[in-house]
């Protein structure tokens, strides 16, 4: 058994430990009310415009669309997606396993290069062949320093030409959607080409009446679907690192706490055993003088 000292100081440790826990999860519950928020009223324009992108894409050829131009896979981009900062349970770690598994079931054999977006995407690919950096759109964490529309077409345009240009096949958005604070599901969303709706010709052609042209909406409305498809991954994202880190902290709070109350236990279990013992030691030193 530990001696009294070293299970006083690692109750005073712990109890440290449970103030930063508590206090962490308090500004993830804060952060998580804004990024909420944020990704609940984008989430049902994007899937919107993500449905009628499918459909236009129907009724066009490639000449008129080339975002939806089926080719053999040999080149592929995936965007991985990730936090900067950890603490957060696997939110990060399935990120990373679900990449490692596109390579290597999905992909297998095809030329793979990765765009990581947040530091520990990054950090874990740091080494790895396909990590790459196009240049002209910042570094790994710069997105989520300042999550906005803007930031994030940067990284879109870039996408999009690459795949305008055949310069690659397939590109794949890997990122948390957000369920609640409790729940985040890996998703491996196909970002180009677009997935074009079933349907014949004459549905397809009865459904939309084009105004003022067909090629001003298609020049206008996909990339901007695509822009919004890719900034609703980063909201969907930063709502689930925050509900993953939130969730994180309570559970190590409360096992923080669990933890101190079993060594306060203990700590007055062995100071009642040494009390016991010095009695002991004092009835049996008066016994032996009487004795004597």
């Amino acid at each position: 058994m530990a001696n009294l000292k070293e299970i006083k100081n690692r109750i005073t440790s712990i109890s440290s430990t449970m103030q930063i826990t508590s206090a962490m999860k308090m500004v993830s519950a804060a952060k998580l009310k804004r990024a909420q928020d944020a990704i609940t009223q984008m989430r049902p324009y994007s899937e919107k415009l993500q449905e009628i992108l499918g459909n236009l894409s129907a009724t066009l050829d490639l000449s008129e669309n080339a975002y939806s131009h089926q080719r053999e896979v040999k080149n592929v981009i995936i965007v991985g997606v990730t936090s900067n900062r950890g603490l957060c349970g696997g939110f990060n770690n399935n990120v990373v396993k679900k990449i490692n598994s596109l390579v290597a079931e999905d992909f297998a054999g095809a030329n793979v290069k990765m765009i990581a977006v947040g530091k520990k995407v990054n950090d874990s690919f740091r080494r790895s062949d396909m990590n790459f950096r196009p240049e002209g759109i910042g570094e790994a964490p710069d997105i989520f320093n300042d999550l906005s529309f803007e930031r994030s077409i940067v990284l879109a345009d870039y996408l999009m030409a690459e795949f305008a240009a055949g310069n690659v096949d397939k590109i794949v958005v890997v990122y948390n959607k957000f369920k609640n604070a409790a729940v985040q599901i890996v998703m491996d969303e196909q970002f180009l080409p677009i997935e074009v709706n079933e349907q014949d010709d004459q549905a397809s052609a009865g459904d939309y009446l084009f105004e003022p042209s067909k090629s001003e909406i298609v020049e206008d409305l996909i990339p901007k679907s695509l822009k919004t498809q890719l900034f609703k991954a980063l909201l969907d994202s930063n709502a689930s690192e925050h509900g993953a880190r939130m969730t994180a902290m309570h559970k190590a709070t409360d096992n923080a706490g669990e933890l101190k109350r079993t060594l306060t236990l203990e700590y007055n279990k062995a100071r009642q055993a040494a009390i016991t013992n010095e009695i002991l030691e004092i009835v049996g030193g008066a016994e032996a003088l009487k004795d004597s």
